[in-house]
């Protein structure tokens, strides 16, 4: 699996000369990113969004004088493009798609477009979970190296945009299997891979090793120059890897096994080997980060920072000071002895299950939402163990009744961030936590996971 086409964009290259047809799918952040490096390439630009252009980004259009349309998708206006950079949210499934797809007119990805236009080395990190966490404290290492850095991909500003605008050595690349799929030429200069477990499976046939193969797409076009980096204790990332043939230098990161090169806990002492003179060393009670899904997450920016040869004493202090990111595992304030936390970035339920890992108290769960194909049956034994009521945030909360009906006492829907909020006030006792978690996407009731997090937020201090 991995891509919805299969034309390879090397065949149109010869034809991406000044004045050629680029057409972007999608205004978003990505795209009109994309539209801006087009425009300075000397491409003929035209912007097409299915839905409504924020006026942010429309403005951004405007005042570059690139054409657009929204809430539609002009075929003619499309289908003559050389190429298309399409963004990872729309579906292969999308009738536009078809259609370019059937035209023979190859569909890439904005990370593939904007990496033909800048010689900078690039640290390319995915997975299911943790990509986020691990993309931005790999990012503060480097800065506070002293590198001239840029971060990019699924997170922050467009790749796109910055390599049309800034002139970076190194790129931190947040990227999601959606963006693998429309990858062809594109090449991490290091690799890493987080973990594999089931996610937004309805755009891969529901087969885990369709979007197994999408994620190891990470390493494709790589040599032994380069770098890999991957959980050695992650059983499909164990199996997707026997499929394929790893041409860079492997470093595994594992809290189970003793892995040398690579990263391996020891009773409370990280260990990091890539050169075997030079060992970092490091106790996980110095981690800014805590919980076991951050000590991978540590060991693998830890890794990267040892490939890159920085000085042990810069990784440690940076792993050491570091500050989270908004909307996940949050700590929003402490009321009557009540602790509320905002993991609205949990759209999975493997995040969800990190989350309720982490926690060390009883537990009110804020839960639901547009439910991706989920298999809640990992998260009931921690469950059981550790949730007293569950409060339903969605329009459809069905399944999750369904799941956890015996496991829990209380099961309450509720439609606003305010109203769940407000339950869980009532329900919580003394020393508890009101964990906001979803385990689902948010666009039944809200913008995106940030609008869900924020209104949380507002609604906790409105308490």
């Amino acid at each position: 699996m991995g891509s919805i086409n299969n034309i390879s964009p090397s065949n149109t290259k010869s034809a991406m000369t000044a004045g050629a047809r680029v057409v972007i799918l999608g205004a978003g952040e990505s795209g009109v990113g994309a539209a801006k490096l087009a425009q300075k390439q000397g491409f003929d630009v035209f912007v097409s969004d299915f839905g409504s252009i924020a006026d942010t980004y429309k403005a951004d259009l405007q005042r570059m004088n690139i054409p657009f349309e929204e809430n539609q998708h002009t075929e003619a206006l499309i289908l003559n493009a050389v190429e298309v950079v399409k963004s990872p949210g729309i579906p292969p499934k999308a009738p536009v798609v078809k259609a370019l797809v059937a035209k023979g007119v190859p569909i890439i990805s904005e990370i593939e477009f904007a990496k033909r236009y800048t010689s900078a080395k690039t640290i390319c990190i995915t997975g299911s979970n943790g990509k986020s966490t691990t993309s931005m404290l790999t990012y503060h290492i480097l800065k506070k190296a002293g590198l001239n850095v840029g971060l990019a991909g699924n997170i922050g500003h467009s790749f796109a945009a910055q390599v049309a605008d800034q002139n970076y050595d190194w790129y931190v690349l947040e990227i999601s299997s959606f963006m693998l799929d429309d990858m062809y030429e594109f090449k991490a200069d290091i690799a890493v891979l987080l973990n594999i477990t089931p996610d937004h499976l309805d755009r891969y046939d529901y087969k885990i090793e369709n979007y197994a193969a999408s994620k190891m797409r990470i390493v494709q076009n790589q040599t032994a120059a380069d770098a890999f980096v991957y959980c050695a204790d992650d059983e499909e990332t164990k199996k997707a890897l026997q499929a394929i043939n790893i041409q860079a230098k492997q470093y595994p990161f594992s809290i189970i096994e003793k892995v040398e090169p690579g990263a391996y806990l020891e009773e409370s002492t990280i260990y990091i080997n890539t050169q075997l003179n030079n060992k970092l060393t490091m106790s996980i009670s110095d981690l800014a980060l805590q919980g076991k899904h951050n000590i991978y997450n540590s060991m693998a920016s830890g890794i990267v920072a040892k490939v890159l040869e920085l000085r042990n004493e810069t990784i440690r202090e940076s792993m050491g000071d570091f500050k989270n990111i908004d909307h996940r595992l949050e700590f929003v304030a402490k009321i009557s002895d009540v602790t509320y936390i905002n993991d609205s970035k949990a759209t999975n339920v493997n995040s969800t299950w990190y989350a309720l890992e982490s926690v060390n108290t009883d537990v009110v769960l804020i839960m639901g939402g547009v439910d991706k194909g989920n298999d809640y049956t990992m998260l009931k034994d921690l469950v059981k163990s550790k949730v007293k009521a569950i409060i339903c945030l969605g329009k459809d909360n069905k399944r999750i009744h369904e799941a956890f009906e015996d496991d829990v006492e209380v099961i309450v829907n509720t439609f606003s961030a305010e109203e769940a909020v407000q339950v869980a006030y009532h329900l919580a006792k003394k020393g508890s936590t009101v964990l906001l978690s979803p385990a689902c996407a948010s666009f039944d009731l809200f913008k995106n996971y940030e609008d869900r997090g924020n209104q949380f937020k507002a609604a906790v201090k409105e308490l």
